[in-house]
Order: C-alpha cells, then sequence, then structure tokens
C-alpha cells in the first residue's frame, strides 16, 4: 500500500428474501495484511446485513488514527452514517415523524464503535468488477446460503485476488457492457413507492413527469436485490 496511514475497508450483505437467510462480507487490508470476515443470520433483511459488515470492520479495527477508507455499495449505510444518524441522536432514535428508528439497535452499536474514527465513504456500484467489493458479495452470499467459505488472513503479497485494484476503466468497461445484456425486469422508486416493471415501456411511463425518480433495469434476480438494497428497500 502507497499511504501507510489509510485502512481500507471493503463491505457487503446479502439476503435471500428480504427477510430471509443472510450473510455480510468484510476485507480488511491493513499494515500490508489482509483479513477477511464473515457471517451468518438465519432470518434478517440486507440492510442489516450491510450493517453488520461494517460493523464488524469497524470494531475490529477499534481506536486508530489512521484514515478509514471504506468502499460499500449501501447508499443507506451511507447516508444513515454521514448525515441521517446526527438527527436520529438529537431525537433520541426518532424518525421525523416520532416513529423509532428502524435498525436502531445496530446503527447505535455503529454509532459506537465509529466514534473518533476518520471514515471516507466511497460509494460504489455493485457488480461492476470492484475486486474488493466482488469478494464481500461472494463470502456474504455463501454465508447465506450456509456454506460459510474459507476466510484469510495473512500477508497481502501471498493474498490470491488484487484487492486494491480499483480500476476505473475495468468498472466502466463493466458498466457499458451490461447495457447490452437482456433485462430480468426494471425498476422504479419515486415519492416513497418502489415498483417492479415487465418492460422499459411501463417503467418510463410511470416515472414521466415525476422529480427525484430513480429507475434502472435489473439483468438478473440477484441484480434485482442488489439495486434495491442500494436504494434501502427492505
Amino acid at each position: 500500500m502507497e499511504n501507510t496511514d489509510e485502512i481500507i475497508v471493503f463491505t457487503d450483505g446479502s439476503s435471500r428474501g428480504n427477510p430471509g437467510p443472510g450473510g455480510w462480507g468484510t476485507v480488511i487490508v491493513r499494515d500490508e495484511k489482509v483479513l477477511e470476515l464473515g457471517g451468518r443470520e438465519a432470518n434478517t433483511t440486507n440492510n442489516r446485513m450491510e450493517m453488520m459488515a461494517l460493523l464488524s470492520a469497524l470494531q475490529n479495527i477499534g481506536n486508530t488514527k489512521d484514515t478509514v477508507v471504506v468502499y460499500i455499495d449501501s447508499s443507506y449505510v451511507v447516508k444513515g452514517m454521514s448525515s441521517w444518524i446526527i438527527g436520529w441522536k438529537k431525537n433520541n432514535w426518532k424518525t421525523a415523524d416520532k416513529r423509532d428508528v428502524s435498525n436502531k439497535d445496530l446503527w447505535e452499536k455503529l454509532d459506537e464503535a465509529g466514534e473518533g474514527l476518520k471514515i471516507v465513504w466511497k460509494l460504489v456500484e455493485g457488480h461492476v468488477g470492484i475486486i474488493g467489493n466482488e469478494r464481500c458479495d461472494e463470502i456474504a452470499t455463501e454465508f447465506a446460503d450456509n456454506k460459510p467459505p474459507t476466510l484469510y488472513d495473512g500477508s497481502i503479497d501471498t493474498y490470491r485476488l488484487d484487492i486494491l485494484n480499483l480500476s476505473s476503466e475495468k468498472v466502466a468497461k463493466k458498466s457499458k457492457d451490461r447495457s447490452k445484456l437482456k433485462a430480468y425486469s426494471y425498476l422504479s422508486f419515486s415519492g416513497g413507492e418502489f415498483k417492479k416493471h415487465k418492460t422499459w415501456a411501463e417503467c418510463k411511463e410511470w416515472v414521466d413527469g415525476k422529480s427525484n425518480a430513480k429507475f434502472r433495469k435489473a439483468i438478473s434476480e440477484e441484480d434485482e436485490a442488489a439495486i434495491m438494497k442500494e436504494w434501502g428497500i427492505d
């Protein structure tokens, strides 16, 4: 690693059904060493597994003056940790409409684990070829399927993956290739309402004229679940 004052973290979570059996995976690169962590819960959600992945990483890192750079594909976790959590704490862990914050137990633990740490958030798109993200997804899905993988703990020199390769060309190429793939479904999210559409024409008709509408083509059932996770939909 070029900068020994940085700790690099990759995280991901997965659930088979939402809720359903789930798993989480984390890869930590620190002091020329790589540590893989992972775990499973029998009945959980994508968001909780994303949170558990990050929590395990922060608890493992502990107190440090080094910058912690987190590569993560969950906007729910990033927005929660960097913005929403401030208001939640002021409101005694209540939302603006006075309801209990979802996953409060894990948010409280994340808040404690992240206290005093300098965290730089790198929100990435899932399933586009980022090596660390792909490895975490592999760990998470294998745990979700109750097939625990062998986890690595050792020197970065003997790690089988080029874990610090974040080549934008590789990511851009895979993103471009994605546009040529057949659609599994089309997803939209507008005004707090999430919808699945069979055709692009149906999706386009629904989102046209709606401000701040999100829409995305899913290329598989797993990709569909990943997009929902990214949008913070349980």
